[in-house]
């Protein structure tokens, strides 16, 4: 029974997420005439939903990633979530006035999840349950180094440019940009899977001998209810972030962008969030850092072109450059991943340093 009802579950949940915002697109709902305490409740529940979706559609990823093997299931995992955050980045670009920040909030809201808060989280949770771990220095110093060229490109750079408005990219820098990014990720998936790939793997035999591995027709449904789960994450969080949005501004709250590019962050991380801490407490640190960092190499390669051919298509500015302080803690965030995984080995200390500087962001949302 116990069976059933989860079987029930793991179908039923991406199906009824993909219809709910299709019925109501369809309906035509009034939100806009209903009362604020009405919208912010109708949210809530929303955002319920879609967090459950959210776990239910990583159930089927990692079954796909499982059947497809490292490091190619870890690229499932990533792209599903690259998926979803430039659908509804562009979805949220492309609603109502003009929103230039919003993609760049996004982003670097990845970006300080992922290597403060997400890292620091394996770490301290690995390292308490498995006093030091160690890591592959090699596939870890390269994620690091696509990080810090994609990010100083996107998020530092435009401060810098001559050819249009402080923070912005000129047409022709935007698609150089753009098509640097997919180059860039893209030789470092080729690399990641083919030529290099030893760099990345696990060295330990039990991270896949514990795991058996799914049998064809189970991946086949996992992939199946995946593509419709992350459809109906996609439709339903366009939804729930407009109204976040409209609900923020109707309570007069500053760094709205902030909060909702947190919140996309947040949201879209999350599947991958849990597949690394899972994996770290396995004592598999490199397949929890393959994770963590491949979606943060992958929201700005791909992410980025997208958002940034959204705009030149639509003729809708965008604005990348970071301002400083948010600067500082993008380069802090980085050079501490730098040190922390230069040793080959970390701890409960290390992992604790990350969460330091990931307090350090929240902080600034709520007190800029």
């Amino acid at each position: 029974m116990n069976l059933d009802r989860k079987t029930a579950v793991n179908v039923g949940l991406p199906v009824f997420a993909l219809l709910v915002p299709l019925a109501a697109s369809f309906g035509e709902f009034p939100m806009e005439d209903t009362s604020l305490p009405f919208r912010m409740t109708l949210i809530a529940m929303a955002i319920g939903l879609l967090v459950a979706t959210v776990f239910v559609v990583l159930r089927h990823a990692e079954t796909v990633a499982h059947y497809a093997g490292e490091p190619y299931g870890t690229l499932v995992l990533t792209l599903s979530v690259t998926t979803i955050e430039a659908s509804l980045i562009v979805s949220m670009m492309l609603h109502g006035a003009n929103n230039p920040t919003l993609a760049r909030e996004s982003v670097f809201s990845t970006v300080m999840i992922v290597c403060a808060g997400v890292v620091g989280v394996c770490i301290t949770l690995g390292g308490w349950r498995h006093r030091h771990q160690d890591l592959k220095r090699q596939g870890t110093s390269a994620f690091l180094a696509m990080l810090i060229a994609l990010t100083g490109f996107t998020l530092v750079l435009p401060n810098f440019t001559l050819a249009s408005d402080p923070g912005t990219f000129s047409p022709t820098q935007m698609e150089f940009v753009s098509i640097l990014s997919i180059l860039l990720y893209g030789s470092f998936v080729l690399a990641q899977m083919k030529r290099h790939r030893e760099d990345f793997v696990e060295d330990l035999d039990h991270s896949t001998a514990e795991r058996p591995l799914a049998h064809g027709k189970g991946a086949a449904v996992g992939s199946a209810l995946l593509v419709i789960g992350l459809v109906g994450i996609v439709l339903l969080a366009e939804e729930a972030a407009a109204g976040l949005e409209d609900g923020l501004v109707s309570l007069g709250i500053e760094q709205s962008d902030a909060v909702v590019g947190a919140f996309i962050a947040t949201l879209v991380l999350m599947p991958e969030s849990v597949a690394a801490i899972k994996a770290a407490l396995r004592n598999e640190l490199q397949r929890s850092l393959n994770i963590a960092l491949g979606s943060a190499c992958a929201t700005i390669g791909l992410t980025i072109p997208v958002v940034a051919a959204a705009g030149l298509l639509t003729g809708r500015s965008l604005t990348l450059g970071l301002s400083s302080g948010d600067t500082v803690l993008l380069v802090v965030a980085l050079g501490t991943s730098i040190v922390s995984f230069g040793t080959g080995r970390t701890t409960v200390l290390t992992g604790l340093v990350h969460l330091v500087v990931f307090f350090a962001y929240l902080l600034l949302i709520v007190a800029p």
